[in-house]
């Protein structure tokens, strides 16, 4: 008995010795991994809904199961990008493994909050001249992620609006000053004169208008309305992004055609959006989660970019408001709503 013992325990001493990676990925298997994520809405529309399941699902492909081995402390911003700093305290209080922020709001709370747990910021404007990389080669810190440079489309947003419209001269430029403030003086002057410019060039007039919080949608459609103008144009922020369907019955209501940056923006009766896909680029967040949780830094990670954009029409929107797209566009666009 005491020699089959003997044997016994030799066995599983031996097997451990010659499998030690057998035994550390089993350990890794009964780890259950805690994501802190701030986003801007929760997944109670289809359309929000379809970008947490493009996240979820990469995940899964990846070996992580939401409840089983990874779990998900949420918060939302709801369109409130001062709530940021507190949720992101919070969730270092927990002492997650891992933050997911999206946009610049949540990315810049969780950054100040923590220098030690890994963040991945996804669809942030300018992470460098935003102070959350050092470059996009090379990040150097605890944040990486994949970036969104919404300034760079800025002209073609306006050409595009300049096809559709090509009488238009005055456009309602709305943007959230309080999301500005996060970004350093000097990169925020330089956007302003970015959107002038390119503005000028197609010879239209921007009437800039704030609207920082939900509570202050009233105020900025009345200033809308002041300004008179043949169009509404829409910056990226989660203020806007948030107030999609609201801004998008606004306009539809005064027969004011709306240019935004989302395809989600697009189903909410925008009449035209220009930008990322955003079910890709959580797609993409999930790779970066999966390398940081086997080991890889932040630091070591390039931030990228993206390389594929999409023209996504509703031709429903063009026809309430009487306004005919031209052929070449419907041709072009990745998606028309109809």
């Amino acid at each position: 008995m005491l020699r089959k013992a003997v044997l016994a325990v030799s066995f599983v001493l031996g097997f451990h010795s010659i499998c030690p990676s057998f035994a550390a990925d089993a350990t890794q298997d009964r780890r259950v991994w805690r994501i802190g994520y701030i986003a801007n809405s929760p997944p109670t529309t289809p359309e929000i809904q379809r970008i947490w399941d493009a996240f979820r699902r990469a995940l899964q492909e990846r070996g992580y199961v939401e409840e089983s081995n990874i779990v998900f402390e949420k918060r939302y911003l709801e369109g409130k990008p001062e709530r940021a700093p507190d949720f992101a305290n919070e969730l270092v209080r927990l002492k997650v493994d891992l933050i997911v922020a999206a946009a610049n709001p949540a990315t810049v709370a969780a950054k100040a909050a923590t220098s030690s747990i890994p963040i991945v910021m996804v669809s942030v404007a300018d992470p460098v001249g935003a102070g959350l990389v050092e470059s996009l080669a090379r990040p150097g810190a605890n944040v990486t992620g994949i970036a969104n440079f919404p300034q760079d489309l800025i002209p073609k947003r306006l050409e595009l609006l300049r096809d559709v419209l090509p009488r238009a001269s005055r456009v309602a430029f709305i943007r959230c000053l309080k999301c500005a403030a996060l970004d350093p003086p000097a990169t925020e002057a330089a956007r302003l004169s970015g959107w002038v410019s390119a503005a000028e060039a197609l010879g239209l007039t921007l009437a800039f208008i704030d609207l920082s919080a939900p509570q202050g949608l009233d105020d900025a459609t009345a200033a809308v309305l002041r300004a008179r103008p043949d169009a509404v144009f829409l910056a990226l922020n989660p203020v806007n992004f948030f107030l999609r369907k609201q801004l998008a019955d606004f306009a539809m209501r005064e027969r004011l055609p709306v240019f935004a940056f989302a395809p989600e923006q697009a189903t909410a009766g925008s009449l035209m959006t220009y930008g990322i896909n955003y079910r890709d680029m959580w797609r993409e967040a999930a790779v970066y989660v999966d390398k940081i949780l086997k080991g890889s830094k932040p630091a070591d990670l390039p931030v990228e970019q993206p390389t594929k954009f999409e023209l996504v029409i509703n031709l429903n929107t063009a026809k309430t408001l009487g306004l005919t797209i031209p052929k070449e566009l419907l041709l072009r666009a990745n998606e028309v709503i109809q």
